[in-house]
């Protein structure tokens, strides 16, 4: 087959893994740490999207201070180092599909705001050897919606960000896609959903992995 990239980078947090139930247990893990009210699976839902800060920012009270609010940063991420994988998994068909990818020649990377550290680690577990390029956030270099991993992970791939598609599940990832220059596809099996999707300008939405590479 012809195909209209060259390469597929992929955002992580409901697009090729689901990851909201631990995400949900390491936040309230960390606020009951410091006493503060937990939050409900949906509001995590909400809240994650732009970095393990901002999920904290979001999931703390308004009123906090911000020495309490690195406490429960800190907590969350002890926490959520070691259990960052005890009940995510794959969406169904992404393995498969990241396989045809590689096998088709189309280059694979994953851009994803989750801290770096949880990034490598997951794409270690669950899909190795399946990406060329994997990039968290990390220090020094501006997360999505910024274009700056976006462009970083283009260099690594030899790719321009015409001969690649950028693929997510949230508003951020369009954002970013849309300020690297690059075409999107939108997942709605994410944490967000084909309305909120469309309603946030999505252009290209999917229902299934599998439909991924036919708009390859």
């Amino acid at each position: 087959m012809t195909y209209r990239y060259k390469a597929a980078v992929f955002d992580l947090d409901g697009t090729i893994l689901d990851t909201l139930e631990d995400l949900f247990r390491s936040t309230n893990h960390a606020l009951a740490e410091e006493k503060l009210p937990l939050r409900t699976k949906e509001e995590v839902r909400r809240f994650v999207g732009n970095g393990i800060g901002k999920l904290i920012e979001r999931a703390c009270p308004a009123d906090v201070t911000a020495a309490r609010r690195e406490r429960v940063h800190a907590a969350f991420t002890r926490y959520y180092s070691e259990h960052c994988a005890d009940t995510t998994a794959p969406y169904e068909g992404i393995p498969e599909l990241l396989a045809k990818l590689r096998e088709e020649g189309i280059r694979t990377g994953v851009v994803s705001n989750k801290a770096d550290y949880a990034v490598q680690s997951l794409i270690g577990e669950y899909f190795p050897g399946l990406f060329s390029s994997v990039t968290g956030e990390r220090e020094g270099i501006a997360r999505k919606p910024a274009p700056d991993l976006l462009f970083e992970t283009l260099r690594k791939l030899g790719v321009t960000a015409e001969e690649a598609v950028y693929i997510g599940d949230s508003e951020v990832d369009l954002e970013a896609a849309a300020n690297a220059g690059m075409d999107c596809i939108a997942c709605s099996w994410g944490f967000k959903g084909e309305n909120f999707l469309r309603e946030h300008g999505a252009k290209v939405i999917v229902e299934t992995p599998e439909e991924i590479l036919r708009k390859m």
